[in-house]
């Protein structure tokens, strides 16, 4: 049998283009171990890993005269050293010039011929610190057959990489014939699987995007119907090039833990995540933000964010593969008190959430391994099949856990998602808490967003106005 891709997996294909790259990435950073971590280690440690996730050995292949959606089959020519590579920093290896590093290899489309992700190590970060920078593919990770490469490599404790023996064989790949008769072969059974091939091979591939954005916008629940209206017009929503940057910003996470804690009572506190001071936080930064361009503001303004949640099954378990469903909450930019836009803020997240069963961190938290940027991954799949004109920007924030992970022998001390952007909207923001702090990706498109530095001062303002307020 064929091992076809989804369609919600092939959509991610058709809506790719020049400038809107559908990969997830993540910024792992390293404290470097005394025995040091270079590249043969990281070869090994992703060869030892990959030999359970059999997607990273993958690459798709259409079915000619587009009879049947694309198919994943073994490359037979793959190279691991083609996926893992290797850069450095020049000195003195800041902050900054991760982010930029990060920004150019972002903006590059991964290459369809071959296993649809990258890892970089990244050497020369000062006080002796080395970064893992990955890209994945959103066709490949969908929770369950597929895991962000991020989420592969890690591990709760230090462990020692030794190479394995690699005993993998591919498969022998089917000749345009074979994928012809197998893919006949499979909808023989199924005329309503035929008639999708066969219109899918003779109308605008665009087609099988926009029924997917449909079929997610009429999900049947009340987190989408609340989309109903269009987003307001900001300068986050224009016209994207492929160039983007970057900016990667640390924050306590007792900062939020803190602000929750008092500006609520013990009675209300199951009823208000750190989800909501962090919105509240970005409200205000993309507020100050917004009055440093000069910008219209009223007391009524707002951005729209659509944010992805984890929502548990019907047995009530959490899963990493488990659905993602997208809340709208509208960001009171236009509200000049910090305290009051967290409390409107609060109230609009848990008028969204009254029917759902969203996950709360402790959920994800006890998920196996590192399951952030894959959760990250899987927000991202959400967004993107959503019409830009229902939101002005994506803020997935997954908590992650609180105690230390691994590569190897090498502590993780920070990561940071970076989301991709969909066509016409110049921000994502992604977050993740991790060991007490919460890491910040900022990807914006370079043109609409040259004052980016600007927005992460704001952002911090934000959050100090948020902490220093008594009220």
């Amino acid at each position: 049998m064929l091992d076809r891709l989804t369609p919600v997996d092939s959509s991610f294909l058709y809506l790719e283009g020049p400038v809107t790259a559908m990969h997830v990435g993540s910024v792992l950073v390293f404290e470097t171990p005394e025995e040091g971590f270079d590249h043969d280690t990281l070869m090994a440690l992703v060869a030892n890993r990959i030999a359970y996730v059999h997607r990273y050995r993958q690459r798709i292949r259409a079915v000619p005269a587009g009879l049947g959606g694309p198919v994943w089959v073994d490359d037979a020519d793959f190279d691991l050293t083609y996926h893992v590579r290797r850069s450095g920093l020049p000195r003195p290896g800041t902050h900054d010039q991760l982010a930029e590093f990060v920004a150019r290899i972002q903006s590059r489309l991964l290459d369809r011929s071959r296993p649809l992700w990258e890892i970089y190590l990244v050497e020369g970060l000062q006080d002796g610190r080395f970064a893992l920078v990955s890209k994945t593919h959103q066709a490949m990770v969908d929770g369950v057959h597929g895991l962000d490469i991020g989420q592969v490599i890690l591990d709760e404790n230090p462990v020692d990489v030794v190479p394995i023996v690699q005993t993998w064989t591919p498969a022998p790949e089917p000749s345009d014939a074979e994928l012809l008769a197998r893919s006949a072969l499979s909808t023989m059974t199924s005329p309503r699987r035929l008639w999708d091939g066969v219109r899918g091979g003779v109308t605008d591939l665009r087609h099988t995007g926009v029924k997917v954005a449909e079929a997610a916008q009429q999900a049947g629940t009340a987190l989408v119907r609340t989309a109903a209206s269009p987003a307001p017009q900001t300068p986050l929503n224009v016209e994207v090039g492929s160039g983007r940057r970057v900016r990667l910003i640390d924050l306590d996470l007792e900062d939020f833990r803190l602000v929750r804690r008092r500006k609520f009572g013990a009675g209300d506190l199951e009823h208000v995540s750190v989800n909501d001071v962090v919105l509240a936080t970005l409200a205000g930064g993309l507020r100050e933000w917004l009055m440093t361009r000069g910008e219209p503001i009223t007391t009524s303004s707002t951005l729209r964010a659509m944010v992805p949640l984890s929502v548990e099954g019907g047995a009530g378990e959490s899963h990493v593969g488990g659905p993602v469903v997208a809340a709208f909450v509208d960001l009171p930019i236009g509200e000049p008190s910090a305290a009051m836009r967290l409390q409107q803020v609060s109230y609009r997240m848990s008028k969204q959430l009254s029917a759902g069963r969203s996950i709360g961190a402790a959920g994800i938290v006890g998920l196996a391994g590192f399951a952030a940027p894959t959760l990250h991954s899987l927000a991202a799949r959400a967004a993107s099949v959503m019409s830009r004109r229902v939101f002005n920007l994506v803020i997935s924030n997954v908590p992650g856990p609180q105690e230390a992970r691994f590569a190897g022998t090498a502590r993780l001390l920070a990561s940071y998602p970076v989301i991709p952007l969909a066509e016409g909207q110049a921000l994502a923001i992604g977050l993740t808490s991790y060991d007490g702090r919460v890491h910040l990706g900022l990807n914006a498109d370079r043109d609409a967003m040259p004052d980016l530095d600007v927005l992460a001062d704001c952002i911090l303002s934000a959050l100090a106005e948020l902490v220093a307020d008594d009220d």
